[in-house]
């Protein structure tokens, strides 16, 4: 059984987090801006990814 962190999430649960298009979120996975992998034909990505890359881009916007 995956643990929370291991979780796996949808390009749609992603927009949502990241206040994102489902478009965006696909397009940042195929130019490996977001860590992602694909499952049959859709991007799957990890919960602990994103909020890890959603801490980052908070850090990057207060440093400029």
């Amino acid at each position: 059984m995956l643990d929370r962190e291991e979780e796996l999430l949808t390009s749609r649960e992603v927009a949502r987090i990241l206040d994102l298009s489902p478009d965006t979120v696909n397009e940042f996975a195929r130019k490996n801006i977001l860590p992602a992998f694909k499952k049959g034909k859709q991007w799957r990505f990890r919960k602990r990814d994103i909020f890890s890359f959603n801490k980052k881009q908070v850090r990057g916007v207060q440093a400029a």
